[in-house]
């Protein structure tokens, strides 16, 4: 409830004017009745047609103005649920960013964009009919019994024990909800995680033809949601055939009842025309406001579920400083100091006291077998993850101590599985400087032996794909290269970003590359050895150990599992292979 409370104590003065027109709607619909006996017992009565006709004028104004009030505050409640909806979403984002690796497998992504959109929607939906079907059935309770006590003490008596009977029933009616409710969020995430798996890698799936496994897959998670959805129906059925024999039920012990009080004296026939309308006004709030509070249960869950997201605590805590200066008189950008890290749910260290230096300048380059621990080092160096023991300094400072903005503005990332947004190939450029001029991003494409965006028809206009799904890989790859370069950082980390070309691009890319970067410090991630022979600096990895750490030519002679990578790897004999210019 808390929850729910934080993201609608901005819009405190707009709940109340919802709930202030919602209740002129109600006070509305409670006078019409009232008109309506005295135009039988006063103006049919008398036979008193002017009468009949003022009143009839009063009950359309009434009408009128309960009409407003009800449009009004439908209206506000709609906007008092969608600002809330794009308040939690905003917040849900907000703390995702937050959010490490690690962080995320806690939630899992399929759980996370259900609980941004559905679980939202759902809490959007339940705070609309709360201010329209829940908050109105205690005014709308306690006066239409009021009015009936004031008309007949029996028939307030009557209207008390019928509106008890149905909250009875409604109270278990909403405990059995609220599990089937659970279930139902829970099958969703699956569903959603399953659907979002099969939509992404029907490649995959095609190529080892396991179409009717997927398909067998899909299915049960789809019957698993229809089965709790099934069981949420049938509470709603037995609700519905509740309230029509509830309000049958009253409607025939109103006119049996008021038809002996009529006979006896004690009401007028108006009355009981008066306490029909209360008593189906009351019944039918009470069971709306039922079919609400049998959804609340789900509304429930799903703040449970955002609140987990918005009260956990990330595993990357900002850093404090918000200025990196680089020391000019001091070349080292990125140092390693006996760093150690360990994945939060691992048993052994993934890195070991790594200890090295990327210098302004220079190329540095990180080789080694799969599973080595490549792509972490990156990683870490742009906090994806932090050091479990020792430290990485940007510029002299320890990174954790540094804001994640700041930290990031001077780093140029360019990932393993090159990553482009749906828009146009600027768009994606400008993604690392908004403003990058025509000619600085051409300059990067050039660089990053990406002309044959000159020869598309568009240029830099030209559409993107979500994911850059109509370019190829190795186009992809250039196309993150330049976006890195459009941004003029610190150090550059290309995290196997060459694997997609071809010998003869790699090699005119990275020559390019090295008179473009030769004021900041570069940081290759590698496979291919060809790619980082003219390397400064080659660090080879063994199981998260250093195990070489030196030139080309110094790794042929030095350094064991290097020589088996350049052996798997170059043609010829190995000992002659010489350090290219």
């Amino acid at each position: 409830m808390k929850t729910i409370l934080h993201f609608i104590k901005p819009y405190k003065k707009l709940c109340l004017f919802t709930i202030l027109f919602i209740i002129f709607d109600i006070l509305g619909a409670l006078y019409i009745p009232t008109i309506t006996a005295d135009m039988i017992n006063i103006g049919v009565g008398s036979k008193d047609i002017n009468y009949i006709i003022q009143k009839g004028i009063i009950m359309l104004g009434a009408t009128i103005l309960s009409g407003i009030g009800a449009l009004v505050g439908s209206y506000l409640a709609s906007k008092l649920a969608s600002n809330i909806g794009r308040d939690i979403r905003n917040a849900l984002y907000k703390k995702s960013l937050e959010f490490s690796h690690f962080d995320f497998k806690q939630f899992g992504t399929g759980s996370m964009i259900t609980r941004t959109l559905n679980d939202v929607n759902v809490i959007q939906q339940s705070v609309v009919w709360c201010l329209q079907m829940v908050i109105p059935v205690p005014i709308m309770c306690i006066s239409g019994i009021t009015m009936a006590f004031m008309i007949d003490k029996i028939m307030g008596f009557l209207l008390i024990g019928i509106t008890l009977i149905i909250l009875v029933a409604a109270f278990f009616i909403t405990r059995k909800a609220s599990t089937i409710f659970a279930k139902l969020q829970k099958f969703l995430d699956r569903m959603n995680v399953i659907l979002r798996e099969n939509i992404t890698g029907v490649r995959v799936i095609r190529a080892f033809n396991k179409e009717p496994y997927e398909k067998e897959r899909m299915k049960k998670s789809f019957e698993d949601y229809a089965e709790s959805a099934i069981k949420a129906n049938r509470l709603f059925a037995g609700l519905d055939s509740l309230a029509f024999l509830a309000i049958n039920l009253c409607i025939v012990a109103i006119l049996w009842i008021g038809g002996n009080r009529v006979g006896a004296g004690f009401m007028e026939i108006g009355d009981i025309t008066a306490v029909t309308e209360y008593a189906i006004l009351i019944l039918y709030y009470l069971i709306m406001a039922q079919m609400v509070i049998i959804l609340l249960p789900r509304a429930g869950i799903c703040i449970e579920r955002i609140k987990e997201v918005l009260t956990s605590e990330p595993e990357i805590h900002d850093g404090k400083r918000k200025i990196v200066t680089a020391n000019k008189d001091n070349p080292d950008i990125i140092s390693f100091k006996n760093m150690t890290f360990r994945f939060a749910d691992a048993d052994e260290d993934t890195l070991y006291n790594l200890k090295f230096t990327c210098k302004r300048g220079q190329t540095t380059a990180i080789i080694g077998s799969t599973g080595s621990g490549k792509s972490t080092i990156a990683k870490l160096i742009m906090r994806f993850h932090d050091a479990t023991r020792g430290s990485i300094l940007l510029n002299g400072q320890d990174i954790r101590n540094i804001s994640q903005k700041d930290l990031r503005d001077h780093i140029a990332y360019v990932p393993q599985q090159a990553w482009l947004f749906s828009g146009t190939i600027a768009d994606n450029l400008r993604y690392g400087n908004e403003d990058a001029t025509e000619g600085e991003m051409y300059h990067a494409l050039e660089v990053a032996q990406a002309s044959f965006v000159e020869n598309l028809e568009d240029g830099l206009n030209a559409k993107v794909a979500q994911g850059g799904t109509n370019f190829s890989g190795g186009q992809k790859q250039r196309l993150s290269i330049a976006r890195a370069l459009v941004k003029k950082a610190d150090i550059y980390i290309f995290d196997d970003s060459f694997s997609a070309l071809d010998f003869k691009t790699d090699a005119a890319l990275r020559k390019a590359l090295a008179k473009e970067t030769k004021d900041s410090a570069v940081l290759i991630i590698a496979q291919r050895i060809n790619t980082i022979l003219n390397a400064d600096q080659i660090i080879v990895l063994d199981n998260g150990k250093v195990v070489g750490m030196g030139t080309h030519k110094e790794l042929m002679e030095s350094c064991t599992v290097y020589q088996e990578i350049a052996k798997s790897q170059l043609k010829g004999d190995v000992e002659n292979v010489k350090e290219k210019k």
